[in-house]
This record gives C-alpha cells, sequence and structure tokens, in this order.
C-alpha cells in the first residue's frame, strides 16, 4: 500500500473526531479541573491553571499538550488539545517534576513547596490518533461488581494516563431486552438467553448464553443509570466510547418467531455444552439480518447518543461455518451495512483476537477477506496481544485497514509479577516504522486489571513517546521512586532484580496467564519451569525487607512488598511441589511428607494470613463488592455464587477450571489448601499401600471440594487482619535461610 493511501486512511479517522464547538473546550477543560480537585483536592488544585484549545493541535490534528509556569507564587498552567491531553500534561507534571504517582494500588501525591517551575515551556504531541483502552473481558473479570465511586476514579485514572477511545459496554443488555421484546420475544425466552453478570462478556461475543444467568430487572436499570455517568464524564473530558453493534448471534428463541430463518448454529465454546454454547449466527444474507441490527443501533443511540466507532466480534473464538472467503466477506459487511444504515459515519472496532486464536483457520485469504468487506478506515482493528504474537507483521499492516498496537498483557485478571517490558518498550516504535504502516494508535487490553502496575506504568507512556525508553532500568528505578516517594537504594535495586526477572519474559510462550501449582488443581504432571532465575525474586523480597524501616507508611511500598511476598510463596509452592513429587517417584516415604507437609500445613496457611493483612488481597472485599451490587439477599446470594463461579470452575463442571484464579485471603485457605490436601493425602495413601496414584479418582474428590466452596455461604472479612510487614518477615525468616542453605 502506497504511503499516500496509508495517510489517507489514518486522515479519515482524524477527521471523524475533529470539529468542535468553543463549549466542548470549556467542557474538557472544567472536567480536568475537577479531577484536578478530586486528585489533589481543591486547595492544591489552585495553584494549577488548566485550559483546553483545539488551535494547540492544529497542524497535525494529534492531541498535544502544553506545560508552563509554576514557582514561588506562580500557576502552572497546563493546556491541552482537548480534555484528555490537558489531563495527560496534568500527569507528566505531577510524575516528572513533582515525583507523583497516580495508581490502582494507592497514590502518591506529596506535592513540593512551592511547586516546580517549568523553566522551558514544554509541549508534547502524541505520534498516534488513539491511547486505546479495555479488553472486551475487562468487563467480566474486572469491572463487573463496580458502582460509580469505582468507576469515577477508573475514569479519572484513564484520562491521566491519556486515554482517548475505550468501551462502553455497559447496560447493553437492557437494550438488547427492549429488541427482543418488540421482535416477539417473552421475557422468559429472554431472560433464559442472557448469561449472569460474570460471564456477560462470553455472551456479547456470542460464546455463552445462559450460563449464571438470569439477569436480575435491577440489573439492567443499576447498567442504565451507570452507562449514562460513564459517558457524560468520557465525554467531558473529549474521549471516545466505543458502543457495541450487532455482530449476528441471535437468541435461539427467534427461530420460533421467524420459522424460516436462515441460522447455522455454531460449535461449542470452553469446553462447553450446547445448553450454555452452540450459538445461533445468522446468515448475512437473511433479510432479518440488517433488521436486526439497525433496531438495536437505533435504540442504543437513541439512549446513549453516540462517537461513532462501535465494536462487534462475530468469530471471536469460533470457527466460521465456511472458510470460503465470498462467505466471510459477506457475514463482515452485513455488520458494517447494519451500522451505516443508522450511523454512515460509523467505524467499527475489530479485535484481532480471531486471526491470532485459530491461525489454522485464518490464511490469507480468509484474513483479506474479512479485512477488505469494509472499506478502508471504517475498520480500526486492535492487534489485541501484540507485544507478544502481532498479527500486523504477518498481513502487511492489515492489508491497509488502520489498527491499534495493544498490548494484552494479563489473562484472566491472575495475580502473579509478569510482563514483558522489552517488547512492551519496543514494539510500538517497530510497528510504526512497519513499511506502509496503518498504525494509528497505541492500547492497553488486559483481560483484568489491578495487577502488575509498573507494565501499565510504562505502556501508558508509550502512548505519547515517539521512540522507545532509551534505559529500562533506569526508567524502573525511577518508577519507584516515584511510587514510595523517596528514592531508596534497597527498593532500586529489588526493581532491578524484577526488572531483569518475571518482567523479562520474551518469546511466544510468554502468556500472561498465572499456571503456578499454587492455583491449579494438582497433578503428577504440572510445570513447574519460569523464563527467570527464581533466586532474584528471593534476593529483590529481602532487599523490600531492608527498606521497610523507611518505607512502612507508604501504602504502594506495603502493596508491592506483600505482591512480591506473595510471589515469593508462590515459588516456594513449587520448589516444595516438585520436591514432593521427586519423592514420590522415587517412592520415598519422609522426603515426601516432609515436603507435601510443609507446603500443606506451614506455607499455605502462612501465604493466606499475609494476603489477610491488606484489603486488596482479600476474598471478603472480593464477595462483598459481588453482593454490594444486589437489592436484594437473595440476588447477593446469586452475584456471590457468579463471583465464586468465576474464580474457580468457570463453569458448571470445571469447564475453563481456574482461568481467573486469585490469590486471595480465603480463597487459598478453603479453595487451594483443601485441594492440596486431598492430593497429598492420596499420594501417601498410593505409596503406603503401594498402588499407583489415580489422578481420575483424584480429580472427582477434587471437583467436589470445588463445588463445595462455590456453594458456600461462608462470609469473609472484608477488612485486613495483622501487619503486613510483620507478616512478610515471618514468612522471610522461616524460608529465606533455608533457600540460601540449600536445605527447604
Amino acid at each position: 500500500m502506497e504511503a499516500a493511501a496509508v495517510a489517507a486512511v489514518l486522515g479519515f479517522l482524524l477527521l471523524a473526531a475533529a470539529g468542535s464547538s468553543a463549549g466542548d473546550e470549556a467542557r474538557e477543560a472544567a472536567a480536568v479541573r475537577a479531577l484536578l480537585a478530586r486528585l489533589l483536592g481543591p486547595g492544591p488544585a489552585a495553584a494549577f491553571s488548566v485550559s483546553v484549545e483545539r488551535a494547540l493541535a492544529a497542524e497535525s490534528g494529534l492531541d498535544t499538550y502544553r506545560l508552563s509556569g509554576g514557582g514561588a507564587g506562580a500557576r502552572v498552567r497546563v493546556l491541552g488539545s482537548t480534555g484528555v491531553a490537558a489531563a495527560a500534561g496534568l500527569h507528566r507534571y505531577l510524575r516528572d517534576f513533582c515525583g507523583c504517582h497516580v495508581a490502582w494500588s494507592g497514590s502518591q501525591l506529596r506535592l513540593p513547596e512551592p511547586l516546580p517551575a517549568v523553566q522551558e515551556e514544554l509541549t508534547e504531541t502524541t505520534p498516534n490518533r488513539y491511547r486505546y483502552y479495555q479488553n472486551v473481558c475487562t468487563h467480566s473479570y474486572s469491572f463487573v461488581w463496580w458502582d460509580w465511586a469505582r468507576w469515577e476514579w477508573e475514569l479519572d485514572w484513564m484520562a491521566l494516563n491519556g486515554i482517548n477511545l475505550a468501551l462502553a459496554w455497559n447496560g447493553q443488555e437492557a437494550i438488547w431486552q427492549r429488541v427482543y421484546l418488540a421482535l416477539g420475544l417473552t421475557q422468559s425466552e429472554i431472560d433464559e438467553y442472557f448469561t449472569g453478570p460474570a460471564f456477560l462478556a462470553w455472551g456479547r461475543m456470542g460464546n455463552l448464553h445462559t450460563w449464571g444467568g438470569p439477569l436480575p430487572r435491577s440489573w439492567h436499570l443499576k447498567q442504565l443509570y451507570l452507562q449514562h455517568r460513564i459517558l457524560d464524564r468520557m465525554r467531558s473530558f473529549g474521549m471516545i466510547p466505543a458502543l457495541p453493534a450487532f455482530a449476528g448471534h441471535i437468541p435461539k428463541a427467534l427461530t420460533r418467531v421467524f420459522p424460516q430463518v436462515n441460522v447455522t448454529q455454531l460449535g461449542s465454546w470452553g469446553h462447553f455444552n450446547c445448553s450454555y454454547s452452540c450459538s445461533f449466527l445468522l446468515a448475512p444474507e437473511d433479510p432479518l439480518f440488517p433488521i436486526i441490527g439497525s433496531l438495536f443501533l437505533r435504540e442504543l443511540t437513541k439512549e446513549f447518543g453516540t462517537d461513532h466507532i462501535y465494536g462487534a466480534d462475530t468469530f471471536n473464538e469460533m470457527q466460521p461455518p465456511s472458510s470460503e472467503p465470498s462467505y466471510l466477506a459477506a457475514a463482515t459487511a452485513s455488520v458494517y451495512q447494519a451500522m451505516i444504515t443508522v450511523d454512515p459515519d460509523a467505524v467499527w472496532l475489530l479485535q484481532g483476537w480471531l486471526f491470532q486464536h485459530q491461525p489454522q483457520f485464518w490464511g490469507p485469504a480468509q484474513v483479506r477477506a474479512v479485512l477488505g468487506a469494509v472499506p478502508r478506515g471504517r475498520l480500526l482493528v486492535l492487534d489485541l496481544f501484540a507485544e507478544s504474537q502481532p498479527i500486523y507483521v504477518r498481513t502487511a499492516s492489515f492489508h491497509g485497514q488502520p489498527f491499534i498496537w495493544c498490548m494484552l498483557h494479563n489473562f484472566g485478571g491472575n495475580h502473579g509479577l509478569f510482563g514483558a517490558l522489552e517488547a512492551v518498550n519496543r514494539g510500538p516504535a517497530a510497528a510504526r516504522l512497519f513499511p506502509n504502516s496503518t498504525m494509528a494508535g497505541t492500547g492497553m487490553a488486559p483481560e483484568g486489571i489491578g495487577q502488575n502496575e509498573v507494565v501499565y506504568a510504562l505502556m501508558a507512556e508509550l502512548g505519547w513517546r515517539k521512540d522507545p525508553v532509551a534505559d529500562l532500568e533506569a526508567w524502573v528505578t525511577g518508577f519507584a521512586a516515584r511510587r514510595y516517594g523517596v528514592a531508596h537504594k534497597g527498593t532500586e535495586a529489588a526493581w532491578r532484580l524484577l526488572l531483569r526477572s518475571v518482567y523479562n519474559c520474551s518469546g511466544e510462550a510468554c502468556i500472561g496467564h498465572n499456571r503456578s501449582p499454587l492455583v491449579r488443581r494438582p497433578s503428577l504432571r504440572m510445570v513447574t519451569t519460569v523464563w527467570y532465575n527464581r533466586s532474584d525474586v528471593f534476593e529483590a523480597w529481602r532487599l523490600l525487607l531492608t527498606a521497610t524501616p523507611a518505607l512502612a507508611t507508604s501504602p504502594a511500598f506495603r502493596y508491592d512488598l506483600l505482591d512480591v511476598t506473595r510471589q515469593a510463596a508462590q515459588e516456594l509452592v513449587s520448589l516444595h511441589y516438585g520436591e514432593a513429587r521427586t519423592a514420590y517417584l522415587n517412592k520415598e516415604l519422609v522426603p515426601l511428607l516432609r515436603a507435601a507437609g510443609t507446603l500443606v500445613y506451614e506455607l499455605l496457611p502462612a501465604l493466606d494470613t499475609v494476603l489477610a493483612s491488606d484489603h486488596r488481597f482479600l476474598l471478603g472485599g472480593w464477595l462483598e463488592q459481588a453482593r454490594a451490587a444486589a437489592v436484594s439477599e437473595a440476588e447477593a446470594r446469586f452475584y456471590e455464587r457468579n463471583s465464586r463461579y468465576q474464580l474457580t470452575l468457570w463453569g458448571p463442571e470445571g469447564n475453563i477450571l481456574d482461568y481467573a484464579n486469585k490469590q486471595l485471603a480465603g480463597l487459598v485457605a478453603d479453595y487451594y489448601t483443601p485441594r492440596w490436601e486431598l492430593f497429598v493425602d492420596m499420594l501417601v495413601e498410593s505409596l503406603v499401600q503401594g498402588i499407583p496414584f489415580q489422578q481420575h479418582q483424584f480429580d472427582e474428590k477434587a471437583f467436589w471440594l470445588e463445588q463445595t466452596f462455590v456453594f458456600s455461604t461462608r462470609r469473609y472479612p472484608s477488612q485486613p487482619q495483622g501487619d503486613t510487614v510483620d507478616l512478610a518477615k515471618k514468612l522471610f525468616l522461616r524460608y529465606y535461610p533455608r533457600l540460601v542453605a540449600g536445605s527447604l
């Protein structure tokens, strides 16, 4: 594709968002000033002057901010071409001039007095149109139970990190309900179709139906309310909300109303049978397709307005009924045609995950058929897992369609230190320099948030950088100093070790999903190898503990100390499991009892106790979020069970077992530990009786334990107990000397 054509495609996307009134500029500036007051308080916020002027980006059309002023008696002036740009400029000042840090786990906002002066006026322009955020799955793994207060904080975080494009998918089931009723479905048929709240992401992509449902009436009302507030705040910052659109999946009940409808039942997904998967896909040529698509989008935009970008995924992790390019092109074109029937300015936001997930199906002809079925510039593709397995390099930059280079990073919202910082750092610049690149932005697309914040801090910063960070080691030590509010030799050394170990994953095997034996149903076949030297984690643990006298009052430091302690315990579980397995295979009873006994009766209880010292690692807090979303006790129990299922079995038969694993106090004690106890007991029994270990028999018994946890009504503390520093030290003193001596 010629450079001029590439420029034309990307230029279309700039024009699509251009043009706004002085009223919009004033509203966006007011939104950033309000954010500043929420972040710092009214007094400190008064030391800043915030304004928005579109003309700042007149030449490039790309988001731009300018910083100036500050110093004794002078206000810091922040000017942005949009509200998001102004917020990003504000964040740049707080980060680089004041040494502040804004984070999910706790912000460090100690401002110097007076505020440092910007000695030379600083102007920064983003190299690309978009900084995208979210994954369809994030809405289920992380956002599902949020109230407005939590959403407000997240939207502030998004603005400060320069996000200007994000999914806004709350409340869509309420709109679908209106459409389905208008088409003749009964309320009971609709209730039977929708999944439960914790599984809506996969209902929305056509992977599932019914499982975990039905949705209560109150759910629809609350989600409509939230969606209106979310959209209002996003638009007040100048962000672009991407709304959902019709992808072609329909409830089976529509075949009752329209018996002649042309549908194909797709295959099963995620080890679910057809009671919960095997969705019905409407044929692209069926006259009902444009009717349903336009009905939904018309009702949706009537309720929520529009910013002309819509997300839809027809074949996410599902094989199409035909590999014929003509069919794939028709299926794609029908989705787009339904969009532009209602909104002639529509741009389709497509997750490129389908091409990555089933590469054996999506050959060059099939990929080209999908990408070529929509006019260039009207399909915006998310290269969802580009830090590990980029698609743009094998599709000639998506055959001329604009794309966003995304970092996926986390699958299932797991805990576990993980990152590929070097790949993340180099990836966007490489994509920008790719021949005839149609890269239109950068993105963060985790399935679950609230972990490994260093990875997201770097990715957000890269959205405003033309080049990679030159020295990642210096960058990460600066990150630690801002995070804790002070530089410390111990923490700097610890972070350098983490950078070269857990945050230095490379190659195609790098997948951000925790498969540690700790969080998996035990077997004798579990893999314990890791891509890093475990001794680096243990040494980082020791170094962080040396900093506790100076930093113990920092909430972010306490979080990191606990997180590294948790990681160290995870490594210890792997080591003890390896010793127990070796002892069993060598038929050595005493070493088996020693290693397995330490794992089950010392290490796991100690880990649970440490986790219980921080509210961010409490099962009780997780479940209380779900219960708080309810309007009755019956609803609260229903939501809690949805949440318990997602964390553990995922489906009724352990269909995607432990995929969304977390390391939470209560979950370790009452879910992971009983499985390990059973496993150890059966290993010992096998050895004593001289009979082979029966994995199938163990799995059956383990499933009963897992179900027992899911259906339990036990309440867990939602307030922390114990002191993180003291408990981390105790765990360290118990195990570190054994590690050094080589005698676990």
